[in-house]
């Protein structure tokens, strides 16, 4: 479908969300996207994006609704729409918001994909079994977005400085942030078995500022490569595919965490989160993994039928000190 001319007036918002936001060029890429979506609607009724209103957004949400778009898509381009129609506000474009009075579409609690720790060492385990420069690369990525929380961007786009971290590493992350990672000691030596070999990777004679460099147009791994390399990880391992993306690893470093006693404030510097709202959806995933083991292992959590056949503990009869057979099992003891 061909996309209308994008207005000037888009242009200078988006202009404004690179300059004085720092915003990523992928976050600059789905409000262009966003835009002239809504852009194409409103120039079949012969109006530019500045100038529609109340009306016209009410519409084209209820069409992305018939379309079949998700409430969570529909809730984004909302989100664009407002801070244009702020920002057209802002610059005297136009006097009102017609934004300001559309109600976000009802969105359901959405809990990240996550893998526990078996699977997760399964995982490790395999990239590190790789022979050659391309698995020592791959293991050393793998270990980097489990033991940071790396995105995908981060990752790819680490300059090679960022090897030199130790301990810690220094991520430059969304909106230009910086914010520090601790890493493990597998990590670390993954890190130092692929510089190692990191020159294979160039030309004789040539330099790259990447820490993962590559002969494409990017002079980096891109995150799409990177994404291919995971799935076909997941299914060397007997594992569906569609459940390792590197945002899925991410979910699983701040979970992990979480579960192993680990503050929701740290959790929420170590991602790079600004706003911690967004690092509780991990005790969520948290919460509702414990609430399964309790159900699945807590004799008091058990249907009547199941605590009836249920394996019996010993006991010490009050009397004589004999051991016997309780009908009531001890509770187990809880482990970290």
């Amino acid at each position: 479908m061909k996309r209308a001319a994008i207005s000037r007036h888009v242009e200078a918002f988006l202009e404004m969300l690179a300059a004085e936001r720092g915003a990523a060029p992928n976050t600059l890429d789905a409000y262009r996207r966003d835009l002239q979506d809504f852009a194409a609607f409103l120039a079949k009724r012969g109006l530019s994006p500045e100038s529609g209103d109340a009306s016209h957004l009410r519409s084209y949400l209820a069409g992305l609704a018939r379309a079949g778009r998700s409430a969570r898509t529909a809730a984004r381009r909302l989100a664009a729409l407002r801070q244009f129609h702020r920002f057209l506000v802002a610059e005297g474009v136009r006097a009102d918001d017609p934004s300001a009075t559309a109600d976000s579409p009802r969105q359901g609690r959405r809990l990240p994909k996550v893998l526990d720790a078996a699977e997760v060492a399964l995982l490790l385990a395999a990239a590190r079994r790789g022979d050659g420069p391309e698995a020592i690369r791959f293991a050393a990525m793998v270990e980097l977005l489990y033991a940071g929380g790396l995105r995908v961007t981060e990752l790819v786009a680490l300059p090679l400085t960022a090897a030199r971290a130790g301990r810690f590493m220094v991520l430059r992350g969304k909106g230009g942030k910086e914010r520090m990672v601790p890493l493990g000691e597998d990590a670390r030596r993954a890190l130092e078995d692929y510089l190692a070999i990191r020159a294979g990777f160039l030309r004789e004679g040539e330099t790259s500022p990447w820490l993962f460099p590559s002969r494409g147009a990017e002079g980096h791994l891109t995150r799409r490569r990177v994404g291919q390399m995971l799935k076909d990880l997941a299914a060397s391992c007997g594992m569906d595919p569609r459940r390792l993306s590197p945002h899925v690893l991410r979910h699983a470093f701040a979970t992990h965490l979480l579960e192993g006693g680990a503050d929701l404030r740290s959790v929420q510097r170590m991602l790079g989160h600004a706003d911690i709202a967004t690092t509780q959806i991990y005790t969520h995933v948290a919460g509702d993994r414990l609430k399964a083991l309790v159900g699945r292992h807590h004799p008091l959590a058990r249907r009547p039928e199941e605590a009836a056949t249920a394996p019996a503990g010993p006991s010490v009869d009050n009397n004589t000190g004999a051991g016997h057979q309780s009908a009531k099992a001890p509770i187990p003891s809880r482990r970290r």
